[in-house]
């Protein structure tokens, strides 16, 4: 069965009670009669496996990467060579140079 953790509301004394899940949680201190609080405890979580720390998703240069996904390798050319970089966007129309 669980143990449950209630705190006083009156002196802030807390106590343990073992009681079944469906058993309604208790309003007041079996002992004096104060109406108590059920404090909610924090789960102990052990993390296995690679993935849990901060050094495991970083890159080689140390920026970090999403989780689960690779890096893909940049495209080549069939020669071996790096594509050429896209063209650039005008931004704007080109100035008149002041000769027609």
């Amino acid at each position: 069965m669980p143990v449950y953790v209630y705190k006083n509301l009156t002196t802030g004394a807390t106590f343990e009670v073992e009681q079944r899940m469906t058993e309604a949680a208790l309003t007041a201190d079996p002992a004096t009669g104060d109406p108590v609080k059920r404090v909610i405890q924090p789960v102990g979580i052990a993390f296995k496996g690679s993935g849990f720390y901060v050094t495991d998703s970083r890159g080689k240069n140390g920026a970090s990467k999403p989780a689960g996904k690779s890096e893909s390798p940049k495209a080549e050319s069939p020669t071996g060579e790096a594509p050429p970089p896209p063209p650039a966007a005008a931004s704007a129309p080109a100035a008149a140079s002041g000769t027609d």
